[in-house]
């Protein structure tokens, strides 16, 4: 099941970039979402000019009653972010997060693209996936949710870091 959202940066690609090259705001994003335990377990540029950040970190989730038996009210993600090199000004990526213990995976892409006018706009496109039979579509239906959220909470904290962290 799919999920999207956007947000516009007071910021340049350039600008708006460093905030995904930095271990200190990855772990206070996850942080501001109530994740605990966030940890940055690889984050570097790749040969072709992007950039990767691993990270982990404990997901509390409410769990409706059919997802308790695939689901546990805790459960550790681990999430690989691979963003390309600039091209034309603007930046694409791919994200995947995986949970551990469970058939559930969430994956999409990610994009920076200038406005023209010196501003940086994020673009996030992902899809819950949960390879469960019978009850699989119903636990997507409800994890899209809170994925859906947890995107609009990371984006308005990447908005208030870029903002605060502005040269």
């Amino acid at each position: 099941m799919e999920f999207s959202a956007s947000e516009t940066y007071e910021a340049d690609v350039a600008t708006a970039f460093m905030l995904f090259q930095d271990a200190e705001a990855t772990v206070a994003r996850a942080e501001s979402l109530g994740h605990k335990d966030a940890e940055v377990l690889a984050n570097e540029a790749s040969p072709d000019g992007g950039w990767v950040i691993r990270s982990k970190r404990t997901v509390p989730l409410e769990l409706p009653g059919f997802a308790k038996k695939v689901l546990k009210p805790n459960n550790l993600t681990t999430q690989t972010d691979t963003w390309g090199p600039e091209v034309d000004g603007r930046r694409e990526g791919t994200f995947v997060i995986e949970v551990q213990g469970a058939p559930m995976r969430v994956s999409g892409t990610m994009r920076l693209d200038p406005t023209g006018d010196g501003r940086a706009t994020q673009s996030v496109k992902g899809d819950v996936e949960v390879k469960v039979p019978l009850i699989g579509g119903k636990i997507a239906a409800w994890a899209v949710g809170d994925a859906q959220k947890a995107l609009e909470g990371e984006l308005a904290f990447n908005k208030r870091w870029i903002e605060d962290h502005r040269g």
